[in-house]
């Protein structure tokens, strides 16, 4: 099974006064640590998807470390994103699969992302979730059957809906961790105690 990697960076961070994506936690900036998970996990191939902010944040990071696409409708929400790395994994890369991850989490690591690759292997099932906090979420893993649907998200709907629709073919690993994601300076304060 060929997997997928789609980051999603191109929010505008509006509560946190300035992109997240490049806030700092552990010396590293939040997106260098997903691109670091990403890069280090089994996966086939990844994708960064940017929008606001998209010159500022790439000069933080070695542009040839992640092939990065922009976003240029990313004030339409999350789903466009998803779309837009959508459709630049299956023009160039036809994956079986994709995870969708963001650039927020700051303990999503490649263990994590392998988990949610070796959990499809072993079970079987098109969709592997998150658990945290009482629900699903990111980092999230799709098989192809799925893809269709990830293509007609709008707004900003993410990808937790199609999985929650889908419970018969959905199996959630745990990753308290998961639930940890920066939005605002006191989110970042919080972290970094």
């Amino acid at each position: 099974m060929k997997t997928g990697i789609i980051i999603l960076a191109a929010g505008e961070s509006s509560r946190l006064g300035y992109p997240k994506q490049i806030a700092q936690f552990n010396g590293k900036t939040l997106l260098q640590l997903a691109i670091d998970a990403a890069n280090d996990s089994k996966a086939d191939k990844r994708v960064l998807v940017l929008g606001a902010f998209r010159d500022e944040i790439k000069k933080t990071f070695p542009g040839a470390s992640i092939p990065n696409i922009p976003n240029p409708h990313f004030q339409k929400g999350m789903s466009s994103s998803i779309k837009i790395g959508m459709e630049y994994m299956l023009k160039f890369d036809k994956p079986d699969q994709v995870i969708i991850m963001l650039c927020d989490q700051p303990f999503v690591d490649a263990k994590i992302l392998n988990k949610l690759i070796a959990t499809q292997k072993k079970e079987g099932k098109g969709i592997v979730a998150c658990a945290y906090s009482k629900t699903i979420g990111v980092p999230i893993l799709f098989g192809e059957a799925h893809f269709k649907e990830l293509m007609e998200l709008t707004g900003d709907e993410g990808a937790k809906n199609i999985a929650l629709a889908h419970e018969d073919d959905l199996v959630a690993i745990p990753f308290p961790k998961g639930k940890v994601d920066i939005d605002t300076e006191e989110d970042l304060r919080d972290l970094n105690l």
